[in-house]
């Protein structure tokens, strides 16, 4: 019962983390009054940072729940996966060339337009749509699972 309750909390908590973060405190920023675009990009920096370890940590917990008893189907697992090819390319290539444009403009540098900051947004974007379809196929595999329930357990009482 904890497993199949934690695999609806966990990845809940990672969409409230990445509307929260990801899509009102990243733009709001830039708009304070007396914050500058170094010091927003700082802030940017340790934010991003702190969500992306967040993510890595989330995700890890969602895919031991995965292989806990009740197990997952295997779509679930499917988008598991997925969602680990998402996040570790955000993590590991989209970050690092954005945190490398940032330091060019906290020295004083500028850079030109790049599509790194839409990519970033796309993979947040592919990280909430395959959360959201991850719970939708728990709770429908959860559903299927407590409609046969009453069926097993009868034929259960029937054995020798």
């Amino acid at each position: 019962m904890i497993v199949r309750s934690l695999r609806y909390v966990v990845p809940s908590v990672w969409i409230g983390l990445l509307f929260g973060l990801a899509f009102i405190e990243t733009p709001l920023k830039f708009l304070a009054p007396g914050v500058t675009t170094p010091i927003a990009l700082g802030i940017g920096r340790l934010v991003l940072t702190a969500a992306d370890i967040a993510g890595v940590v989330l995700l890890a917990i969602i895919t031991v729940l995965c292989v806990l008893r009740p197990r997952v189907t295997r779509a679930v697992a499917v988008v598991t996966g997925a969602l680990w090819v998402v996040l570790l390319l955000q993590v590991g290539a989209i970050r690092p060339l954005l945190n490398a444009r940032t330091d060019i403009i906290l020295a004083g540098g500028s850079t030109a337009d790049s599509p790194l900051h839409v990519l970033y947004i796309v993979a947040d974007v592919l990280l909430l749509v395959g959360l959201t379809v991850f719970l939708v196929l728990v709770a429908r595999a959860d559903r299927v699972a407590l409609a046969e329930a009453p069926a097993r357990a009868a034929a259960m009482s029937r054995r020798p």
